[in-house]
This record gives C-alpha cells, structure tokens and sequence, in this order.
C-alpha cells in the first residue's frame, strides 16, 4: 500500500509539472496545423489566380507544407522543455548531406523553377534546344520532354535548358519556310519567279500576311538561285516545306524552265 502511495504520488508531481506543458503542446501542435492548413489554402488560390504551372505549383505546395510542419515540431518539442539545438544540427547535416548527393538534381530543379516561372516554352511549342528540334510534349520540375520530327522521345535536363538557348519557333505564332530553288540563266528571271509565286500562293496552308516571297538569292555558278519563303504556322512546318520542293519542281517543268543539274565533261586523249 505504501508503494501504491509512493507511484501516486510521483503520478500527481509528474502531472503538475508536465501537464500544463503536455496540454500546451497539444494545443500549440492543433493550432499550429490549422495555420499551415490555411496559409497552403491561401497560397493554392493566389497560385491559381496567378497563372502559377501546374507541377510548380503542386511542388511548391508540398515543398511549403513540410517546411511549416517541421517548424511546427521543433516549436512543440521545445515546448515540452527539450533542447531542440541538436536536432536543429541534425536536421542542417542531413540537409546538407543531401544537398551535395544531389547536386546535380538540385540544379535540374532550380532551372525547372526558372522554366516554369519565366515560360519560355509551353507543352505543344516547337522548340530547338541543347541540339534537339522537336514539340514539347511535358515538362516536369526536373526535365522537359520533347517528340522529335522522327517521334522519338527527347529527355533533356532542366538545368540545361535553362542555362543553354532555346529558340521557340511557335512562340510568335508562324514561321519561316526557308527553301532555295535554282534556275538556269538562259531562262526568264520574272517568270520563273511569277511561277515560284503561284506554288505558294495556291498552297491553303501557306498564309497570306506576312506574304510569301520570292527573290534572287544568288548568282550561282551554273543557276540562278531564289530564296522562295513562304509563312506558316508552326504545326505546318514540314508540310508547307515538302509541298514547295515538290510543286516548285513540278510547276518549273510545267512552265518549261530548266532546272540546272550537275554535268559532267569527259574529255579522252588518243594516242
């Protein structure tokens, strides 16, 4: 009965000295994740309002919710009396530790950042970069993906593109079709040209403004080389290209003007 007492006893000394600690961290833990939970739900609406990418956004979400939450723990303990000092070093090695195991990845992150908030392509843009031509298919916080013109599937570092040039050919909404057709000199300049005009101008996908031109590029030394350029739209890039090589060919033949090719002279010496 005495030791009854004595277990008691130290019950009621730890309560009194521990309990209005206990209750407060209970309270400051309850309070503290309703705060998190409202200052995320603010931040997801004024990332919504803001036109803020989706994977950014859900990243930077998650990213600021363990931030807080791990704040409010290290709050809690040390609420309780415990010295939080060393597992505040803790918690800096291990960040550290990580930091320099994933450099690499963290630089991809960073310039996945830097992508995602400056915008210089969108997913469906027709993009050169690193050595790669192709249409953004995603892009991720680490990598963008990219489909090549052979439908291949391109995976580039983030931390490269954003540190490399991108040429965005959609950005502007059209695009340049840059093709070089040559005639012989004894044909008529203006009509090869009036004919080189009409390939373009009949094409649906070639647009009217800016106007397609045609123009003497070079004195060659067996043509005359126009630079035929017609404007399309991005996503028309190859089709406009293909169908002016071959109407250009087909309409010069039709119209009866040569189309200069190599020629080679063997001359034989007799004995």
């Amino acid at each position: 009965m005495e030791n009854a007492q004595i277990w008691i006893d130290k019950g009621i000394d730890f309560a009194v000295s521990y309990g209005p600690k206990i209750i407060g961290a209970l309270l400051l833990f309850l309070i503290g994740s309703w705060i998190i939970k409202k200052i995320i739900g603010v931040s997801e609406r004024v990332m919504s309002r803001s036109n803020y990418d989706e994977s950014l956004q859900r990243f930077l979400l998650n990213l600021s919710s363990w931030a807080l939450k791990i704040l409010l723990v290290i709050l809690v303990v040390s609420t309780l009396g415990v010295d939080v000092t060393t597992f505040a070093a803790v918690i800096a090695a291990a960040g550290l530790a990580v930091g320099l195991a994933l450099q690499g990845s963290l630089s991809n992150f960073a310039g996945g950042v830097l992508l995602m908030i400056f915008k210089p392509y969108r997913i469906g843009d027709l993009i050169e970069a690193q050595g790669e031509l192709g249409v953004v298919k995603e892009i991720d916080i680490f990598t963008t993906k990219v489909i090549t013109p052979q439908n291949k599937l391109t995976i580039i570092p983030n931390g490269a593109m954003a540190n490399g040039n991108i040429t965005n050919y959609t950005a502007e909404g059209r695009i340049r079709v840059d093709t070089v057709v040559g005639i012989s000199y004894d044909e008529d300049i203006r009509q090869a040209k009036d004919v080189l005009l009409e390939v373009l101008t009949s094409n649906d996908k070639v647009l009217k403004d800016p106007a397609p031109s045609v123009n003497v590029l070079e004195l060659a030394d067996s043509s005359v080389n126009f630079a035929v350029r017609p404007f399309c739209k991005p996503e028309h890039y190859w089709d406009v290209y293909f169908a002016t090589v071959e109407g250009s060919k087909m309409a010069l033949d039709k119209a009866g003007i040569e189309i200069p090719y190599p020629h080679q002279v063997e001359i034989r010496k007799t004995v």
